[in-house]
């Protein structure tokens, strides 16, 4: 990955190639010789999802773990239960020549007898039930804890409640813990959360017009209205469905419509959405990934972090707006970013279908320094040609 000398475990080395990575990608690049440095030194990171930065701070956590020392060591935050899942499989992957590493999973759901103390090495969970598990039910001993990772952390400060519990976790642990905390977006209220949780960090940012993934071909579609949109994706759809797609709606209500419209069409869906109970959510993810279905429908809820590596095109059936009807760059980025990972090619589509929504893709464009062209869904031809 980056020289040996900074992988002190043999065992964890192996775990590195046997994952295919041999070169290191530009965060590894940055990120992992201050993550491994002796003494531990905290890190604030700009990181897209796609980019190998879990690999790089799971990396971190295992050269820290003491194996023989039977208690919580690592402990690592996720914005949703999906996102934790994913971490794990990697620490799996790259621990599986470490058969004595184990890990535990601080989510919903999970219920443990009161007063046990946990063994596992790495805890890795959503910020309530870590808290939980640090504070009023005592499973983990916060003072023992030796890497602190803080994952999607825009995520986090999005979701109700989250910001707050992480900054009282933060405040149990030791004062010598490596922090670490990685996301996508610096808006000023990430960046603020971000000083607040890691103090005297390293500093790794990307310049915005990094941002937008170059890998990712980004069109728009002219339609006047929904049934348009719906004609437009339909056009597209042999095209899209050659690999994985997945497609954004900006309520429920329209996921479940678009969901429906399409099977009767006959085309095999799959919708994923916000009221739905943990264990169906990760059903419905685990039969995408597996390719049962090609298509997902999903709401912003499950625009972060899904990490299924056979999706190149996403569409946004609606474009993503912010609570007071404006544009949401960093929604944008990351829903986009679900294409074109590790560097392979991706395709975004966009429909547009009023003046609003014109001027909402125009302003997405300014914030990038991108521009995104535009397509004509009923030219077969050019269809053809992006899908290539």
């Amino acid at each position: 990955m980056s020289g040996t000398f900074l992988i002190r475990k043999p065992q964890l080395l192996q775990g590195v190639y046997a994952m295919g990575f041999n070169r290191p990608s530009k965060i590894q690049e940055n990120a992992l010789p201050m993550m491994l440095a002796e003494p531990p030194q905290n890190l604030i990171a700009q990181s897209q999802s796609g980019t190998g930065k879990t690999a790089a701070f799971v990396l971190a956590m295992l050269s820290r773990v003491e194996p023989a020392e039977r208690y919580p060591q690592c402990l690592c935050l996720s914005p949703t239960y999906e996102l934790a899942l994913q971490t794990g499989k990697v620490i799996e992957q790259m621990g599986k020549f470490h058969p004595e590493l184990k890990l535990a999973y601080a989510v919903r759901g999970n219920k443990l007898e009161r007063g046990q103390k946990i063994s596992e090495h790495i805890v890795i969970g959503t910020p309530g039930t870590v808290l939980d598990w640090c504070a009023k039910l005592k499973f983990i001993d916060p003072k023992k804890i030796k890497v602190f990772v803080l994952d999607e952390a825009d995520v986090m400060i999005a979701t109700q409640g989250h910001q707050d519990q992480s900054i009282r976790i933060q405040r149990m642990l030791p004062r010598n813990c490596q922090m670490l905390l990685f996301s996508a977006t610096f808006e000023d209220s990430v960046w603020k959360f971000a000083q607040k949780v890691v103090p005297d960090p390293n500093i790794i940012k990307l310049k915005r017009e990094e941002e937008t993934l170059d890998t990712i071909k980004q069109y728009y579609v002219l339609c006047n209205n929904r049934d348009e949109k719906f004609q437009a994706l339909c056009n597209l759809y042999g095209a899209i469905t050659i690999a994985q797609a997945m497609i954004f709606c900006h309520t429920r209500k329209t996921a479940s419509w678009l969901a429906a419209e399409l099977s009767k069409e006959g085309h095999q869906v799959a919708l994923l959405s916000g009221e739905m109970m943990v264990e169906q959510r990760a059903a419905v993810i685990e039969r995408f990934r597996e390719g049962k279905e090609k298509v997902l429908v999903t709401t912003n809820v499950c625009a972060r972090g899904i990490d299924v590596e056979q999706v190149s095109v996403v569409i946004n059936f609606d474009l993503p707006v912010d609570k007071d009807g404006n544009p949401d760059n960093e929604t944008y980025l990351h829903r986009i970013g679900r294409t074109g990972r590790f560097g392979k090619r991706g395709l975004a589509v966009n429909m547009v279908d009023s003046k609003h929504s014109m001027n909402i893709l125009n302003r997405i464009q300014e914030h990038f320094n991108k521009k995104i062209e535009r397509l004509d869904t009923d030219d077969l031809d050019e269809i053809e040609k992006i899908a290539n």
